[in-house]
């Protein structure tokens, strides 16, 4: 049984269900708990207590102890949340355990409070969610500290029943497969496996829903670092939204921070992405401290229904409140697993990864989290000559790719991409991975049909080079090159990306010498 200290789950025992319609509680009720918990999570003392206490005296006065169960679940799909039996009573042998059959923390003997924040995304013609963040949030009661550790999206893991992927693909798999409490559930086993850590809660967040509570609080104000110029934002239609900021102090709203939390175009690329996401959410943070909310809470509360999810209940929360005041700004410790921690890495299938390297990952987990349990793996860490080998490897296909991509911006023909599968959205993974190649992708879109077996490449004004690395690229046959010469067209090469297509290798100059096509007098 789940000890608590104020409102208990215990006090429920052995009460029947009632006959009468239950009681309900009304949004702005429930969006002072919601708040409270992300005023917790990134916030401080003030904004923390502060909703403690408002939610402390709307319980006393609604006399919620006597209720038997609220469902606090988001998004909540009518005006009131209704009031249910509680699934954790005493005599439930699930009680104590949460989504991931861990057993949740004892508020009475101050345990550490683990939780998985997700940050989603999906696009207007994509059913399910994309995973954009994963930051593991960490409460220690009895220590009053707090930790974030931010998990980049490539790094390559186990995924308790799928295999080894990349550990964003854990929560897709659970919202496709329908995975016994969706996409968080498994997302959350998946990095409890991997790192060993017990995670008890998640609270998943809309992007959008992001972008209009920044809004809501008139903007944030971040310290930018270093300039940042990435004329290759993605838009939400498979297109670009140039983005650039300056250097130095700046105050953003919504979009603009969005933007900045989730842009890759610096030297350090997810890593740096990872520590604009915990910049931004501290100075949510300093934002909410100074302002005086109680005006914004209809506004918040119409802008949060349907962008936060969480399995957290109210008693979670309002344990979480009162250790607001004592977790203080300066006793948030902030960490990345970074690339001093990782190794990069290529699949068979070509896919770009991060192999952790778990002997120097094992000491910022204790450090964050005390005393963690090993993390599970199917396979050890590999040893150093293993990791030797794959950085030579690692620095040898580095070396290939610059000088593949320099003799592509040399040549500087214009490419199009064209979907011919039933896969949709695919054209915009090709468009992205040949981007990165260092081909210039004008325009990604649909072909003129869906059943193309094969990959069609048509080539317009003879850009050699280019054509030849498509080639190898995509394993295309001669039958499937058509030339049609038009030496005024817009467009150098066409890519019709058919079923056969997987996202291969980066050709070696071995296999396609950089000299071959381009004397360095070339223009």
């Amino acid at each position: 049984m789940r000890a608590m200290t104020t409102y208990t789950r215990a006090q429920t025992t052995g009460a029947s269900l009632p006959t009468r319609r239950p009681p309900s509680m009304s949004p702005p009720f429930l969006f002072l708990i919601l708040t409270l918990v992300l005023g917790f999570l990134v916030g401080g003392a003030y904004l923390g207590y502060f909703f403690y206490i408002a939610v402390r005296d709307a319980v006393a006065y609604a006399n919620l102890p006597m209720l038997p169960y609220v469902d606090l679940t988001l998004p909540v799909l009518n005006p009131v949340a209704q009031i249910y039996p509680n699934p954790r009573a005493a005599n439930n042998p699930e009680a104590s355990t949460g989504l991931t059959g861990e057993a949740l923390p004892n508020w009475e003997e101050s345990e550490r409070v683990n939780i998985l924040l997700l940050g989603v995304d999906k696009r207007p013609d994509e059913t399910i969610s994309r995973t954009d963040t994963m930051i593991l949030l960490s409460v220690d009661p009895a220590t009053a500290r707090a930790s974030m550790l931010s998990i980049p999206r490539d790094l390559w893991v186990t995924i308790p029943g799928y295999g080894e992927n990349r550990v964003n693909m854990s929560y897709y798999y659970g919202e496709k497969d329908k995975y016994p409490g969706g996409g968080p559930a498994l997302a959350m086993r998946t990095v409890q496996y991997n790192l060993g850590v017990p995670v008890h809660f998640y609270v998943r967040v809309d992007f959008d829903g992001f972008r209009r509570i920044i809004d809501t609080l008139g903007g944030i104000d971040i310290n930018v670092p270093e300039a940042i110029d990435d004329p290759k934002y993605p838009d939400m239609n498979y297109g670009y939204e140039p983005f650039y900021i300056e250097a130095g102090p700046q105050h953003m709203d919504g979009n603009t921070a969005l933007k900045y939390a989730r842009t890759r175009a610096t030297r350090g690329a997810d890593f740096d992405r990872a520590r604009r996401q915990q910049q931004v959410l501290l100075a949510i943070r300093e934002r909410a401290l100074a302002l005086d909310v109680i005006p914004k809470i209809p506004e918040l509360w119409v802008t949060m229904a349907g962008t936060v999810q969480t399995d957290l209940q109210l008693i979670d929360i309002l344990e979480l409140a009162k250790l607001a005041d004592r977790i203080t700004g300066d006793r948030i410790e902030t960490a990345v697993i970074d690339h001093t921690m990782t190794v990069d890495y290529r699949t068979d299938t070509g896919a770009r990864v991060l192999l952790p390297v778990r002997e120097r990952i094992r000491p910022l987990i204790e450090r964050l989290f005390g005393n963690a349990r090993p993390a599970v793996a199917p396979t050890p860490t590999p040893d150093p000559a293993v990791l030797a080998r794959a950085r030579e490897e690692a620095a040898r296909e580095a070396q290939r790719r610059a000088e593949v991509a320099a003799a592509l911006q040399q040549e500087g023909a214009r490419v199009v991409v064209q979907n011919g599968t039933p896969q949709a959205g695919f054209e915009l993974e090709v468009a992205e991975y040949l981007r990165e190649q260092g081909f210039n992708v004008l325009q990604f879109g649909p072909a003129d049909r869906s059943d193309y077996p094969r990959t069609v490449i048509v080539d317009y004004t003879g850009t050699t080079y280019t054509l030849q690395v498509l080639i190898d690229l995509f394993n295309v046959a001669n039958e499937n090159v058509r030339r049609s010469p038009n030496l005024k067209s817009d467009v150098d090469v066409r890519v019709i990306v058919g079923a056969d297509f997987r996202l291969p290798k980066v050709p070696s100059p071995q296999s396609v010498r950089v000299d071959a096509f381009i004397q360095p007098n070339n223009p």
